[in-house]
């Protein structure tokens, strides 16, 4: 099937500008008439809603935390990037552009980047009027901080906070929205389904996780801002809440699914510690700026950190890549740090972990505040002190949930780090609008694929969220909108609506009656296992082709032997829970497929098969330079269509970070 990505046409740089130009657009009064549905508010959703009700749409948002607050951007730490070159030091809106696509490794659609890149500033602008309490240098300008795959500084940041601070700012503007009555919020709602009538999005069934009851909303567009679907590996950085299931009701219903291989494996996350664990815990990647990767150079060296004179230390980052040094995109370090392990340098108690030490850049800020001081006669207890609290300032938060977790002081002990499940660059195929292949259905922020490519690049993902809600879905869906002003709201009582409630309350009776002896959380355990070892950091064809088969007897095993106590009339959250994890065993079973069919690496997608004689991910631009839509046709069927990738301006090469 051929399907329209609706590039604008013209120069890279006016494509956007000239889209706004000409767009539909809706006037005040209609806009008081249509109704718009939105899923989750976290920072795509609560940007989106906001914006949205004070243009005066009527906007329903939906959640299923207890508040809008608890979305998972708040877990966001490093920051959010912006091509304001406040350092001078080269940054630009083209640079940006040309960073995040080859970040990406060539997977991601030039104009949908390009247009990140160009309203990336505004974000800023924008959240600092919401008083979102950024960083700033001594003279009060905002400051910045380095991430991975760059050679500027670009990333704004609030301490290791940044997600819950934009999303504070985000939340205060829904929340004006609510109280001057152009939002109404519905908490503790989970989406179960969309309605969709003369083959249009036009209205979803949601779940009231208090009471149990199935309600029936009408939009006359459905926006899904509903996150990545990370969790599908079950030991993943990711809340344990984070779930796929909006998203997949779509896909069913005929939304493509883009790139679901895609999965980021970040660098920095808190090791493993035991069988028992049910999340991962994220140290920033802007730690990276300061904090230095290092292994012992001998294999299984049970020495303390510190007792490891400085020549018998392989800082291995900066010996394998001189230009970026520990400073290298998410998936190089992640892959790097693996390496080290494998070969048995890892370190710890359970050998799966590298040092991330700040040693060196207490010193440094130490010698810094001692010569503000003019104080020639110190000691080097003075030096570790002045620098411990400047690194305190900027990374404190990072630093005490560290210590929490762990019990060391990363002030004296370096960090032991190690890669996990963060991010996924897949979700529903969306135009250049942000609509999916189902009309008057949009997939904003990480539910959709379109801005990263096969790898995110640090700080990107709270710039993807705002742009998308703040900026671009403003313009986007009022296109569609214009042609909807005669459509009034169609009552829930349409045979469509009967129809999708009654496949929702059979699916959740058809679950309740399985009356097995398994729990949710064991399937969805042994799920996560088949993932992360078989699609995880490194894909192999044998490996795939075992994880599929094991994926599909693990979903019969699901269905004819799970356990679900409590009942259907009431709140109950192993029922919710199990609801999550069917659909990730389905989706399990696609990624699997879509990375069967890349026979290529790229990016987070690690083909065993495809690498070069040092070990990096190799490209096949001939034969893979497209994005995978995956069509659902019925169960462990699916159609793959392609959308060519076309290159204007940043021409694919071999990535280096040397």
């Amino acid at each position: 099937m051929a399907f329209d990505s609706k590039i604008p046409s013209g120069e890279m740089k006016e494509k956007w500008n000239d889209y706004k130009g000409h767009v539909k657009l809706v006037n005040p009064a209609n806009k008081r008439k249509l109704e718009i549905i939105v899923v989750g508010t976290g920072l795509a959703g609560a940007s989106a809603a906001a914006s949205l009700g004070e243009m005066g749409y009527k906007v329903k948002a939906f959640c299923f935390q207890d508040s809008p607050r608890r979305a998972h951007s708040i877990a966001a730490q490093g920051g959010i990037n912006a091509a304001k070159n406040y350092q001078n030091d080269g940054d630009s809106v083209f640079r940006l552009f040309y960073d995040t696509v080859k970040g990406g490794d060539y997977r991601a659609r030039e104009a949908n980047v390009h247009r990140l890149a160009e309203v990336s500033n505004a974000i800023i602008d924008q959240c600092v009027a919401q008083g979102v309490p950024f960083a700033r240098e001594y003279g009060g300008l905002l400051s910045n901080r380095s991430f991975g795959g760059t050679q500027v500084q670009r990333t704004f940041y609030a301490a290791g906070q940044t997600g819950q601070q934009l999303l504070l700012g985000a939340y205060s503007a829904l929340e004006r929205q609510v109280a001057l009555g152009n939002v109404t919020m519905y908490t503790r709602h989970e989406m179960l389904d969309v309605v969709i009538i003369d083959d249009k999005a036009r209205g979803i069934i949601a779940r009231n996780l208090v009471n149990g009851e199935l309600e029936k909303h009408f939009g006359h567009a459905v926006l899904l801002c509903t996150g990545g679907y990370g969790n599908v590996f079950y030991l993943s950085t990711n809340a344990m809440g984070c779930n796929v299931t909006a998203a997949w009701k779509a896909h069913k219903k005929g939304a493509f699914f883009g790139n679901p291989c895609f999965t980021q494996i970040h660098p920095t996350c808190i090791p493993v510690s035991g069988d028992y664990q049910s999340k991962l815990t994220l140290m920033s990647e802007s730690l990276r700026n300061d904090g230095r990767i290092w292994v012992p150079k001998q294999k299984g060296d049970n020495r303390k950190a510190v007792d490891i004179p400085e020549e018998e230390r392989d800082y291995y980052l900066e010996r394998r890549y001189p230009a970026f040094g520990n400073l290298v995109p998410r998936d190089v370090a992640s892959r790097a740090a693996k390496e080290r392990c494998d070969e048995g340098y890892g370190v710890g108690t359970t050998k799966l972990a590298v040092y991330l030490d700040f040693k060196d850049a207490i010193i440094r800020y130490g010698k810094i505040e001692q010569g503000k001081q003019g104080d020639t006669n110190v000691t080097e207890a003075d030096t570790i002190r002045l620098g411990k609290a400047v690194v305190e300032e900027k990374y404190g938060n990072l630093f005490e949930m560290y210590e929490k977790i762990t019990g060391e002081n990363p002030y004296e002990m370096p960090m032991r780090i190690y890669p996990a499940v963060h991010y996924t660059m897949g979700g529903l195929w969306v135009d250049y609008e942000l609509q999916t292949t189902v009309k008057g259905l949009y997939a904003l922020g990480e539910a959709n694929f379109s801005d990263h490519g096969a790898n995110r690049l640090g700080a990107s993902a709270l710039m993807q969220g705002l742009a998308d809600g703040y900026f671009v879905i403003p313009y986007t869906l009022g296109n569609y909108l214009a042609d909807e002003i005669r459509t009034s709201a169609i009552p829930t009582d349409h045979p469509a609506f009967a129809a999708t409630e009654k496949e929702v309350s059979d699916r959740i009776t058809t679950l309740m009656n399985i009356k097995g002896t398994q729990t949710v959380e064991s399937f969805h355990k042994r799920l996560g296992k088949i993932m992360w070892d078989k699609c995880g950091m490194a894909r192999n064809e044998k490996g795939l082709q075992e994880a599929i088969v094991e994926i599909q007897a693990l979903k019969k095993e699901f269905w004819s032997d799970l356990r679900i106590p409590g009942d259907t009339n009431s709140m109950n959250p192993e029922l919710d829970k199990a609801g999550r994890v069917a659909d990730f065993i389905e989706l399990g079973e696609l990624m699997c497929m879509d990375a069967l069919d890349r026979k290529e690496s790229c990016g987070g997608h690690f083909r065993e098969e495809s690498q070069t004689e040092e070990g990096e991910a190799k490209r096949d631009d001939e034969n893979f330079s497209y994005v995978s839509a995956w069509e659902y046709k019925g169960e462990s069927d699916w159609q793959l269509n392609k959308e060519p990738l076309e290159f204007e301006i940043v021409k694919p090469t071999q990535r280096s970070y040397k």
